[in-house]
């Protein structure tokens, strides 16, 4: 996979599946966006110190302004949006304030930049963007005990089957994968009785996000792809 001279935007790069994304962008020769909110982020990210990154410290992703500066100059083969956040809840414990911090972090994060992605490679002959939904955006069971994010994480879902519609004769794809529970230190910490074998390690799930964003992915577009591994 040659990705030389491609400009790549990787929301939610300084985390764990977001490393792993960058990682392996950079080893296919691409050049990274990463944009970070704090500090520490940046500290902690492997690959701070890399010619080929430029870290942008973004405030908040639901904002348009702020959307605007990260895309500024940019003129991307793809976006890969990551940045979300996650809060559990049942549908009687989540009050409106809660509901929307997720619909903002997740939904109206990726549509905003979703937005501005389209609205560069429009200009540039076409590309690629990949979004992250999750388990409970194909199977809705699976977020009882976790609403908001439930409900957030579907309409991720959603805006990446109609925006493909939209864009495919621009030369567009666009396409989302669906992680189960991943292999991270913070959801090992969070739950220390889970068997971890069964989790889909981020690199894993890394390989299938680069794989869509990349142009030897040449037809598939509309696809919540499952990444699951065993569980």
């Amino acid at each position: 996979m040659d990705l030389s001279g491609k400009q790549i935007v990787v929301t939610g790069g300084t985390g764990a599946l977001g490393t792993a994304v960058v990682s392996k962008l950079l080893a296919a020769g691409a050049t990274c966006i990463v944009p970070y909110v704090h500090e520490t982020e940046v500290q902690r990210f492997p690959h701070r110190e890399d010619p080929n990154v430029k870290l942008v410290a973004v405030s908040d992703l639901s904002d348009e302004t702020q959307v605007a500066k990260l895309y500024s100059g940019v003129k991307p083969w793809a976006s890969i949006h990551i940045a979300g956040g996650f809060a559990a809840g049942k549908v009687a414990e989540t009050d409106k304030n809660a509901l929307m911090a997720q619909i903002d972090s997740n939904l109206v994060s990726c549509f905003l930049c979703c937005r501005a992605a389209v609205n560069a490679m429009l200009t540039s002959g076409g590309g690629r963007i990949v979004n992250v939904a999750a388990r409970p955006a194909l199977e809705w069971r699976f977020g009882a005990g976790m609403s908001a994010y439930t409900v957030a994480k579907t309409g991720v879902a959603a805006l990446t089957v109609e925006l493909a519609e939209e864009v495919a004769k621009d030369g567009i794809l666009v396409n989302a994968v669906a992680p189960s529970i991943m292999d991270t230190p913070a959801n090992r910490k969070a739950m220390p009785k889970a068997d971890y074998s069964v989790w889909p390690k981020v690199e894993e799930v890394a390989a299938t996000i680069v794989f869509l964003a990349s142009p030897e992915n040449r037809v598939t577009r509309g696809a919540i792809v499952p990444v699951y591994g065993k569980s």
